[in-house]
C-alpha cells in the first residue's frame, strides 16, 4: 500500500473545550452556575465550577510542542495549539496529518461526564450535560460532518437519564457515548448489577457504541506515591485490561446481545494472552465459579462484542490477523502527549512494514471498521478520492505543523513522582 493512498479515521482524539462552550445551548436560568474560564495572575487559564478549580493540564494538549516542555503544569489558551480548541484549525491539523475522520473525547467534564454530577441540583446537572452534548454535536462536529464523529457524555448519576440522552442524541445523529471503564471508583454501582440496565437497553435499541476510555473511572494504576510518574504512564493501559475482564464476566453481553463496547486507548498487544487466559480460566474453573458462556468460549464472545483501539503497537499489529483485523481501529490521540501528529501516516507505514498484512486488512483497521462501528459515512459528503492521506495533505498545503516552543514555566526540575501528580477535578 502506498502511504498517500491510505484513508485514516481515528477513534480516539481529544478536544480542549473553548471558553464559549456554554454560551449557546444552556438555558438562561443555569448560566450563572456554568463552568467559566478565568485568567489567573500567573498567566494560566482555569475553569471555575462550584468549588472546583480546573486547570488545562499540560499533557492534555502538547501537540506541536517540544517534548522537553511537556509536563503537568497548568497552561493558558495562548500556550496551546489553536487546533486543540478551534474546530476550523482542528480540521486543518487533521488534514496536515492525513487524517480524514476523528472521534473526540471531552476534557473539562471528564471522559465520562463526572464533573456535572457534583451538582446537588440534578436538573441543572442534566441541563449542563445536554448543553455540552449539543455544543459537541452541532458546533464542534456540525462544523465538519465529513471529518468529525459525534460522541456524547452521559448524565452518569442516573441510568434512566442516560438512556433518555442516548435516545435524544441518536435523533441528532450521534451514535457513540462515553462510559467509565469502572464505575465503582466514582461511587457508583458496578457493571455486575442491574443498575445500568436502562442505559444498556437504550444503547442496544439505538445501535449506540459505548466507549470506555482508559482513566475514565478517575482511577489510575498507582503503585506508590514516591513512584516516578513514568510508572503511571507505562501502566495506564492496564486500566483497560481490568475493564475487559470485568466486562466479559458481567451480565451485560448476555442480557443485551446487541451492545458493542470500544476499549479506547487500550492498545492491542495484550489481547492474545488475555484471550488465552480468559479461556483457560473459564474451562478450568467454571465448574465451581458457575460462569456460563453457553456453547461459546469467553474469547469468542469478547471478540464478537468489543472494538479494540490502538495508537502505536507494533507487536499488536504483527498479530492483528490472529486477533481479528475486523475488530481493530486506529487512534492518533491528538493533542495528547502520546499523539502521533503530524506524522501519523509515516509512523503507521513503519508499523505495517513489519507485518505481512494485506491492503484490505489494513483498510479495515485504518478506516472501514471505524466507519462501520461508529456509523460514520464521510463518502456521502466527500468524494472518496479526496479522503486519502495524499489528497488531505494537498488541501492543507502551507499549514504550519512545525514544533514550536512556548517558553513554558518549568515547575518540576527534579524527576516527578506520583506525589506531585494532581489530576483534574
Amino acid at each position: 500500500m502506498r502511504m498517500d493512498d491510505m484513508i485514516l479515521v481515528s477513534v480516539d482524539d481529544h478536544v480542549v473545550e473553548p471558553p464559549d462552550l456554554f454560551e449557546h445551548h444552556l438555558p438562561a436560568k443555569y448560566k450563572d452556575i456554568a463552568p467559566r474560564i478565568e485568567h489567573m495572575p500567573d498567566g494560566t487559564d482555569r475553569w471555575k465550577f462550584l468549588d472546583f478549580d480546573i486547570p488545562n493540564v499540560g499533557l492534555n494538549a502538547v501537540a506541536g510542542r517540544p517534548p522537553e516542555e511537556y509536563g503537568m503544569d497548568p497552561t493558558s489558551f495562548d500556550e496551546l495549539r489553536p487546533g486543540t480548541y478551534d474546530v476550523k484549525q482542528r480540521v486543518l491539523d487533521m488534514s496536515a496529518n492525513g487524517v480524514l475522520g476523528s472521534l473526540n473525547f471531552p476534557s473539562l467534564p471528564g471522559f465520562a461526564g463526572r464533573l456535572f454530577a457534583a451538582l446537588d441540583d440534578k436538573d441543572a446537572a442534566l441541563a449542563l450535560c445536554r448543553a455540552y452534548n449539543d455544543w459537541h454535536i452541532t458546533e464542534w462536529c456540525g462544523a465538519a460532518p465529513d471529518r468529525l464523529i459525534p460522541l456524547a457524555i452521559p448524565p452518569i448519576w442516573d441510568p434512566s437519564a442516560i438512556a433518555d440522552e442516548v435516545h435524544r442524541v441518536a435523533r441528532a445523529g450521534c451514535h457513540a457515548i462515553t462510559f467509565p471503564e469502572n464505575p465503582v471508583p466514582l461511587g457508583l454501582p458496578s457493571l455486575h448489577t442491574d443498575h445500568w440496565d436502562p442505559f444498556w437497553r437504550a444503547c442496544s435499541d439505538e445501535g449506540t457504541i459505548v466507549n470506555m476510555h482508559i482513566g475514565s473511572s478517575s482511577k489510575l494504576v498507582v503503585t506508590a506515591e514516591d513512584a516516578p510518574v513514568d510508572v503511571m504512564i507505562t501502566l495506564a493501559p492496564m486500566n483497560i485490561v481490568q475493564a475487559a475482564a470485568d466486562l466479559i464476566f458481567s451480565p451485560v453481553f448476555k442480557k443485551f446481545p446487541d451492545v458493542t463496547v470500544a476499549l479506547s486507548e487500550g492498545g492491542i498487544g495484550w489481547i492474545p494472552y488475555f484471550l488465552e487466559r480468559l479461556d483457560h480460566s473459564y474451562t478450568a474453573h467454571k465448574a465451581w465459579t458457575f460462569a456460563d458462556f453457553g456453547d461459546k468460549l469467553p474469547s469468542q464472545v469478547f471478540m464478537e462484542r468489543v472494538v479494540l483501539c490502538f495508537i502505536e503497537d507494533d507487536f499488536g499489529a504483527r498479530h492483528a490477523r490472529e486477533i481479528g483485523t475486523n475488530r481493530i481501529c486506529i487512534e492518533t490521540d491528538y493533542p495528547h502527549s502520546d499523539a502521533i501528529w503530524p506524522d501519523a501516516p509515516e509512523r503507521m507505514m513503519q508499523t505495517w512494514a513489519h507485518t505481512d498484512l494485506t491492503d484490505p486488512e489494513i483498510d479495515e483497521m485504518t478506516h472501514e471498521n471505524a466507519m462501520r462501528f461508529f456509523r460514520f459515512d464521510p463518502f456521502s459528503i466527500r468524494a472518496r478520492e479526496k479522503c486519502t492521506v495524499g489528497a488531505l495533505r494537498a488541501e492543507a498545503s502551507g499549514h504550519d505543523v512545525s514544533i514550536q516552543s512556548k517558553g513554558r514555566r518549568v515547575e518540576h526540575r527534579e524527576p516527578m513522582t506520583m506525589a506531585g501528580f494532581a489530576p483534574t477535578a
